[in-house]
């Protein structure tokens, strides 16, 4: 999948995680840009998730401009990885 526009990564996640709306609300907070994927709702997305996770649908699972991807991070994870991509210019 690509990142559009000003996001630099896709969130994949299910409605009922919490560690998931819990980054949500931090990422907003920080006004940071993301499209969001329920893989709940689209199914092919599980496989780009198990795909980042061993086998495994954990999410939130971020996936990057530049195809790296995030188990559950941190919402500091995300801005070091967001200024890395900067720098790089993905």
């Amino acid at each position: 999948m690509s990142v559009t526009g000003s996001e630099r990564f896709v969130m994949y996640t299910t409605p009922w995680c919490g560690y998931c709306h819990r980054l949500k609300s931090q990422l907003d907070r920080e006004g940071i840009a993301y499209d969001i994927v329920d893989i709940e709702q689209q199914p092919e997305a599980a496989a780009i998730v198990e795909s980042a996770n061993n086998g495994n649908q954990t999410v939130p699972t971020l996936v990057y401009s530049d195809g790296s991807a995030q188990t559950n991070p941190s919402v500091a994870q995300v801005k070091g990885k967001l200024e890395e991509l900067e720098r790089l210019g993905a």
